[in-house]
C-alpha cells in the first residue's frame, strides 16, 4: 500500500471516530421523526438547597468531556466495546433522572400503572435510550459542541449548547431538575424538539391503540424505536 492510501485511509477513520465522539458527546437520542414541543415541567418546583456539589453547566459540560474521552479511547473504526458502553452508561446514570424521564415520557399513563409495571418500565424506557445513541453513533458530521449558558429558576435549570456540523448550526438544550440536592438531566430538547415530548407521543399512541402490556413487550423486543430526525 502506498503513503499516499494509507494517510487516506487513516484520515478516514480518524473521521469516523470523530462523527462517533460528538454524536455521543451530546448524548443523543435528542429529537425523532415525530415533530413536538418542548416538555413543561409538570409539577411545581420543590423547595429544595441550591447548594450542590456541581452546578448544572458544569454537569453537562463534564459529562459530555468524559464520553468524548471513552468514545475516543476507541481504535479508529472499531465497534464500541463493551467495557466503553458501560462506562458511558455509567457516565449517563449521573447526568440523567432516568426515574424522572421514564415517569414524564409515560405521560398521563403513569398513574395507572401499578407499582410493579412502573419498575418494569423504567429499565426497558433506559435501554431504549441507550439504543438509540449507541445506534445512531457516526452519523453526523458533527465538528464542535459550545457551552453558552446556565439559567437556574428554583429546582428547574437549562443548559443551552450549540452543535455546529458540516451542514448547519443546531441549539442543544440540556433541562434538569433538583432533586434530594442533585442536579440531573431530565430531557434534551435539540432544535426545539423534546426528547421526552416525541417518546411520550409515540407511547401514548401504543397504549390507546393497544395496550400498556403491548408497549412493554414492544419496548422488550426492540420495536418501540426512535430514530433521530434526517437532517439534525
Amino acid at each position: 500500500m502506498s503513503n499516499q492510501a494509507m494517510l487516506a485511509r487513516m484520515a478516514e477513520a480518524r473521521a469516523r471516530l470523530l462523527r462517533r465522539s460528538a454524536l455521543l458527546a451530546l448524548v443523543a437520542v435528542v429529537s425523532t421523526a415525530h415533530p413536538a414541543a418542548a416538555d413543561n415541567p409538570a409539577s411545581a418546583p420543590r423547595s429544595e438547597s441550591a447548594t450542590t456539589e456541581r452546578r448544572p453547566i458544569d454537569l453537562v459540560r463534564g459529562s459530555v468531556t468524559r464520553v468524548v474521552a471513552v468514545v475516543q479511547s476507541q481504535p479508529g473504526g472499531a465497534t464500541l466495546s463493551a467495557p466503553r458502553r458501560a462506562q458511558i452508561r455509567r457516565i449517563a446514570e449521573e447526568l440523567f433522572d432516568f426515574d424522572e424521564m421514564a415517569r414524564r415520557a409515560l405521560g398521563q399513563h403513569w398513574k395507572d400503572r401499578s407499582p410493579q409495571e412502573q419498575a418494569e418500565f423504567v429499565p426497558l424506557f433506559v435501554n431504549l435510550l441507550e439504543r438509540s445513541y449507541l445506534t445512531a453513533v457516526g452519523s453526523y458530521p458533527l465538528s464542535t459542541i459550545t457551552f453558552q449558558s446556565e439559567n437556574l429558576s428554583g429546582a428547574y435549570a437549562d443548559v443551552r449548547s450549540r452543535i455546529i456540523s458540516d451542514r448547519r448550526e443546531v441549539p442543544v438544550e440540556y433541562r434538569l431538575l433538583l432533586s434530594g440536592g442533585r442536579w440531573a438531566v431530565y430531557d434534551v430538547v435539540a432544535d426545539g424538539v423534546s426528547l421526552i415530548s416525541s417518546y411520550r407521543s409515540q407511547f401514548n399512541s401504543i397504549i390507546r391503540t393497544s395496550s400498556f402490556a403491548q408497549l412493554l413487550e414492544r419496548l422488550r423486543s426492540r420495536e418501540a424505536n426512535v430514530s433521530p430526525r434526517p437532517g439534525l
